[in-house]
């Protein structure tokens, strides 16, 4: 059993390293496609997204909430207003919700 553990580990250690090291001896230039260019600078806001959008779903105590002050803070944020303002209005309309209708 414990042998399995450590073999596991050896394995998520080889896979990590190839990822990362990988890239760095493969590509030297730098890199010319316009297409792959735009998919390298999308890929840490596409990765953020992925990881906030469910805790924002889960983080109330009720899926209304959560949706009504998803509204609000992509409404706030379109009209251009700045990150404190935008997350202050979240979560105002989290506890006006959570304590008015539950």
């Amino acid at each position: 059993m414990q042998n399995n553990i450590f073999l596991y580990i050896a394995i998520m250690v080889g896979v990590t390293t190839l990822i990362r090291v990988l890239p760095l001896t493969l590509i030297r230039k730098e890199i010319k496609n316009v297409t792959l260019r735009s998919f390298l600078y999308y890929i840490p806001y596409v990765t953020l997204a992925v990881m906030t959008f469910p805790a924002i779903l889960d983080a109330t105590g009720s899926p209304f909430s959560a949706w009504a002050a998803l509204v609000v803070a992509i409404a706030a944020a379109w009209m251009g207003k700045s990150l404190f303002f935008v997350s202050s209005a979240a979560c105002i309309v989290v506890f006006a919700l959570e304590l008015f209708l539950c």
